[in-house]
């Protein structure tokens, strides 16, 4: 039986300086660290070639969440989407030089003019995630789309639309299931029994059911109890990223304890 990696997110120190926070990665009880690649932390060559020289003396490995503030796979704008596909672009470059075992990315969202172009916005998601797809592919990197939470106008929050999106696309890609963000519409256990041959990451974290809290693990209403056991089903090995902002070295031993 495979056994999954618990890992850790650096989206709990993103008001803090980078330089800062990869010196308290290295006293986290994990070997597996995902880089948010935005704000304070954003990536580039030479923050890469110091995560690389840490990795090798401390035996970590990485994964990198995309950019996702002001980013929208899906704008209307051709504009806008250019810079963004070319900020994306360079993010996967860097998961490249970083040797990241997965980069992770959000689909798109509706926006305000939405309603004038019926469909328009999910055709462009489509295209935007098979173009992402063909970059990582350039690059060798692994990629994988995550599912996103309500309220929020994603295109993608349930597991009904990630059924349409892989009817709609002809690649490979993986799904980076976000426990989280399944949680608020009541459909962990659903991912897990309709995509457990896709499913290739894990972020986890709680909240109460209404909104998206990045809670300790047990702070919250997720069953990791019976997540542990639906894991242990399907044989998921992957690695699992806390992604929680408080009670983190605490969700890290409490996921451990549950699946390691």
């Amino acid at each position: 039986m495979s056994r999954p990696e618990i890992g850790v997110s650096t989206l709990h120190r993103l008001s803090e300086t980078f330089n800062k926070t990869i010196k308290q990665i290295t006293n986290m009880n994990v070997k597996s660290i995902e880089i948010v690649d935005d704000g304070f932390h954003a990536l580039n060559k030479k923050r890469v070639l110091t995560l690389r020289k840490l990795g090798k003396s401390y035996g970590l490995k990485f994964s990198i969440h995309a950019p996702f503030a002001d980013i929208n796979i899906a704008s209307p704008s051709q504009c806008m989407l250019k810079a963004m596909l070319k900020r994306l672009e360079k993010s996967i470059t860097l998961a490249n030089i970083l040797e990241a075992h997965v980069w992770v990315f959000h689909p798109g969202l509706k926006t305000g003019i939405s309603m004038f172009y019926p469909g328009a916005d999910w055709i462009q998601n489509c295209k935007t995630a098979r173009l992402l797809y063909s970059i990582a592919e350039e690059y060798d990197v692994k990629i994988a789309i995550e599912n996103v939470p309500e309220p929020y106008p994603f295109l993608m929050k349930s597991v009904e639309h990630f059924k349409r999106f892989y009817k709609d696309i002809d690649v490979d890609l993986g799904i980076a299931l976000d426990i989280g963000h399944a949680n608020l519409n009541g459909q962990i256990e659903l991912f897990l029994e309709a995509f457990h041959d896709k499913i290739v990451h894990i972020h986890a974290h709680d909240n109460c059911g209404k909104d998206d809290e990045h809670l300790g693990v047990g702070y919250g209403t997720v069953n990791w109890k019976k997540i542990a056991a639906l894991l242990k089903r399907i044989n998921y090995g992957e690695t699992i990223i806390v992604e929680s902002v408080e009670h983190v070295p605490e969700s890290i031993e409490k996921l451990k304890a549950l699946l390691v």
